[in-house]
């Protein structure tokens, strides 16, 4: 089993951030898993699942393998401390 990690959008001080942060694992059972991560801004009346499913699509298209993937974890929370 490997393990890949990816970040859909990195940012530096330059780079403005999205609201919101994110983390999200899949794994194929006995073929592989990945962890990716970054920010994203949803549009005005999106929601979790809205999100989740963009960022899934996002994590598929940069990994096809994990086009039939288990979600192990998913999180969504605001980007500001």
């Amino acid at each position: 089993m490997t393990s890949q990690t990816t970040t859909a959008s990195t940012s530096t001080s330059a780079v403005p951030q999205g609201t919101h942060m994110w983390v999200l694992t899949l794994e194929v059972p006995g073929r592989g898993m990945t962890t990716s991560h970054g920010t994203v801004t949803p549009p005005r009346g999106a929601t979790r699942h809205d999100t989740f499913r963009t960022l899934l699509d996002h994590v598929v298209a940069q990994d096809p393998r994990m086009s039939s993937a288990n979600c192990v974890f998913f999180t969504l929370e605001t980007n500001q401390l």
